[in-house]
C-alpha cells in the first residue's frame, strides 16, 4: 500500500463503487461547517421466519394470501415504515487524522462488525459495507482534505438497525455538486436513490 497521497489513483472510483452498494447516497453539508456522506444498505434478515397463519379454505384463505404478499410487497418497496426495521441494535464510531496510512486502522476499526457478533446482517452486506466506509473514508483523503493539515479529522460511524445499515463519514472539505459528479461516474441508471440535499445532521 502507498503512503503518498498522490500515488493513490484518483478518476472517481471510490463514487462509482459506494455508487453501487448504496440503496441510498447523499452528501450533504452540516451545520457545523463539515460535509456529510450518507451511506444507507437495506437488506433483509436472512433468520426470520413469518409465522404461518391457521390453514384456511376456500375464499377466505385466498383473500388472506393476497393480503400477506401485499403486506410483504409494501415492506419491499418502503422498508422504513416498518417499525422494526427502525430499531437501532449498535453503533460504532471512529476519528482519524487525515493519513493514507490510517486505512489500516479502519480495517481493524471494522472489525468490531464481525459476523460472529449479535449483528443481524448478511455476510455479504457486511463485507460491501465495509468496502463502502474504506472507500468514503480513502475519498475525503485524497479529496476532500487534500489540501488539509494531517491532524485534520475524519470521523466515521456505522448505525446498525433491524433491516438496514447507515453509514456516515464526516470530512472539513470544501462542498461539491455531488449529484453531478455521482451522474457523471455513473451515467447509467442507479438502484438506489438519491436522498435530497437538505442538511438533517
Amino acid at each position: 500500500m502507498t503512503d503518498n497521497i498522490d500515488e493513490i489513483p484518483a478518476g472517481g472510483v471510490g463514487i462509482k463503487i459506494i455508487g453501487k452498494i448504496a440503496d441510498e447516497l447523499s452528501y450533504t453539508p452540516t451545520s457545523d461547517g463539515r460535509n456529510c456522506l450518507f451511506i444507507v444498505k437495506y437488506y433483509q434478515q436472512p433468520d426470520l421466519v413469518q409465522p404461518q397463519p391457521r390453514r384456511q379454505t376456500g375464499f377466505f384463505k385466498r383473500a388472506i394470501d393476497v393480503l400477506n404478499s401485499f403486506n410483504a410487497f409494501q415492506k419491499q418497496l418502503n422498508p422504513q415504515s416498518d417499525p422494526s426495521s427502525n430499531q437501532q441494535t449498535q453503533k460504532f464510531s471512529f476519528q482519524l487524522s487525515t493519513d493514507i496510512k490510517a486505512v489500516a486502522e479502519v480495517l481493524s476499526w471494522l472489525e468490531q462488525l464481525d459476523p460472529l457478533h449479535p449483528l443481524p446482517i448478511p455476510v455479504a452486506v457486511l463485507h460491501q459495507c465495509k468496502l463502502a466506509v474504506v472507500e468514503g473514508f480513502t475519498n475525503a483523503v485524497r479529496h476532500a482534505h487534500k489540501n488539509l493539515p494531517r491532524e485534520t479529522p475524519i470521523d466515521l460511524e456505522i448505525t446498525v438497525f433491524n433491516e438496514r445499515l447507515e453509514i456516515k463519514i464526516w470530512d472539513w472539505g470544501k462542498p461539491f455538486d455531488f449529484k453531478a459528479k455521482l451522474k457523471e461516474e455513473l451515467p447509467e441508471e442507479s438502484p438506489f436513490s438519491l436522498l435530497e440535499g437538505n442538511s438533517l445532521f
